[in-house]
């Protein structure tokens, strides 16, 4: 821990906008600051993107991409460029962690085993995928050859959210730059730090000034900006439903811009009566909702059990709960970590209000102070139990480390119950009957469907949602191509046969 403290303490984090290539103070000097959530001291004061920024920015991918130095760069090329920015973020892999531990308050160990080498994986996974993508030949009339074949769209606006600041953009940025377009990155106004980072790296590895641009800054400035500009032709967001549909408008007032929506979740976890284990069911319940102080947009955060297990059940999760060690992110004994704004984590303690106003039982939703850290924005797992699903504890997401768990007589009810909410990003069912298995979750209305497990997921699957998690995929192939646009060549072979003149 000692360790950590102090580098977070040397720490001199690069704080401006990136460019056309080059690191900048906003055009007006505006700045934010942004605020550690394991203790609540500032960080730095980071550069605040105004319109006239995002113009800029805007405009050299722009240029950028009409230039060809990236969009009609040699597929090997592009392939390089994103493999050694991938080898670049793992000798980098300290700083990153430090950098994502500090600015989120997700726990320094996390930050190292996953975050930052799933961010590189994904970098590498979409690099390696470039030259092996075919393009199509459609079965054309004998005169005729049909070519089908896949371009960039051009300029990728990506809004990523505060909760998995370098996984999200990762996502977002490597199959958009492994396509050949070129990207206006805008991170979260609480964790721009490593967004930042990763430019400088992007650099360092070889890809040409413009091709990606970061612009930290407000979301009803920069977000807004980058939203309605015209010379953007897709935007990929993360974040809350609200603002998602505000980037629909953007794009109907200007110049009808793709839009790819990832809006968060209610997913249930449904735990029918023949449930094999219920230790291993209950480790996986509370990791699913607990993981990241329950800031995870897919989060199990309903549990949706069968009478007849529910007290056993309940009394594992809450156990589990009690179990996790809940500390300073830079601790790596830690495993849950803070909230990561003085705003969210009042949020997530009003609705331990809102559930004891609708009956509900709560174990747990205290604030809590680790030594040392009094400032901080921490809260221990919470468990509600007596829910009813058509309460506000049942359907609205809280983002924070907090279960709602709902009673049900057997397995149609519980599809019920499940499907019974405005998302529809993940849900898991337990059970030991295979055809249980598969019947309830082709019934589930959700884009991931676990099976005797929670929050397995790698790049090589899609990953979003349906109903108001919004449209749209990150990860896999898919991802990849919905960053192209397919273009029909139509040749004319002519309709008399060769001869010898």
């Amino acid at each position: 821990m000692t360790n950590w403290a102090a580098r977070a303490a040397a720490l001199t984090p690069e704080t401006r906008l990136f460019i056309d290539g080059q690191f900048r103070s906003a055009l007006d000097g505006a700045t934010f600051d942004t605020i550690a959530p394991r203790d609540g001291r500032v960080i730095a004061a980071v550069s605040a993107a105004g319109a006239a920024d995002v113009d800029l920015a805007v405009r050299a991918a722009n240029r950028a991409f009409e230039s060809g130095v990236w969009s009609r760069a040699d597929r090997r090329k592009r392939a390089r460029v994103l493999l050694r920015l991938s080898e670049l973020m793992l000798e980098d892999l300290d700083t990153l962690a430090l950098l994502e531990s500090l600015d989120s308050g997700h726990p320094i160990g996390d930050a190292r085993n996953v975050d930052v080498p799933n961010a590189a994986r994904t970098m590498r996974w979409y690099a390696e995928a470039i030259d092996k993508i075919y393009d199509e030949i459609a079965p054309a009339p004998e005169s005729a050859l049909a070519l089908i074949t896949r371009e960039p769209l051009g300029v990728i606006g990506a809004v990523v959210p505060w909760n998995y600041p370098l996984i999200i953009t990762a996502w977002k940025i490597a199959p958009a730059l492994a396509a050949g377009n070129c990207v206006v990155l805008k991170p979260a106004e609480l964790t721009s730090l490593s967004a930042l980072r990763l430019a400088e790296l992007a650099a360092r590895a070889g890809l040409p000034a413009g091709v990606l641009n970061v612009v930290p800054g407000l979301g009803a400035v920069a977000g807004e900006a980058l939203g309605r500009h015209p010379l953007v032709d897709k935007v990929t967001f993360t974040g809350s439903p609200a603002v998602g549909r505000r980037f629909l408008s953007y794009s109907g007032e200007s110049n009808g811009k793709q839009v790819a929506l990832e809006l968060g979740g209610k997913s249930p976890q449904v735990v029918l009566a023949d449930v094999e284990d219920i230790a291993a069911c209950a480790s996986a319940v509370a990791w699913g909702i607990f993981y990241n102080a329950g800031q995870t947009c897919h989060g199990g955060s309903r549990l949706i059990v069968d009478e007849r297990v529910h007290d056993d059940l309940v009394a594992a999760v809450i156990a589990v709960g009690e179990s996790l060690v809940l500390g300073d992110p830079l601790d790596e004994s830690t495993q849950i970590g803070s909230i990561a704004s003085a705003v969210q984590l009042q949020r997530v303690l009003d609705y331990t209000g809102i559930a004891r106003a609708e009956g509900v039982t709560v174990h747990g939703g205290r604030r809590v102070r680790p030594d040392g850290l009094a400032d901080g924005f921490y809260v221990e797992p919470t468990v509600f139990t007596g829910v009813d699903n058509a309460g506000r504890i049942g359907q609205e997401e809280i983002f924070g480390p907090a279960l709602s768990v709902s009673s049900v007589p057997g397995a149609a009810e519980a599809v019920r119950v499940a499907n019974d909410s405005a998302y529809g990003l993940a849900a898991s069912v337990w059970t030991r009957d295979v055809t249980t298995a598969h019947r309830v979750a082709r019934e589930l209305r959700a884009g991931t469907v676990w099976i005797n497990t929670f929050d397995v997921a790698d790049v090589i699957t899609p990953f979003g949602g349906f109903k108001s998690s919004g449209s749209g995929r990150d990860r896999s192939l898919h991802a990849f191509d919905a960053y192209t646009a397919l273009k029909t060549t139509w040749i004319n072979l002519g309709n008399s046969p060769l001869t010898n003149d």
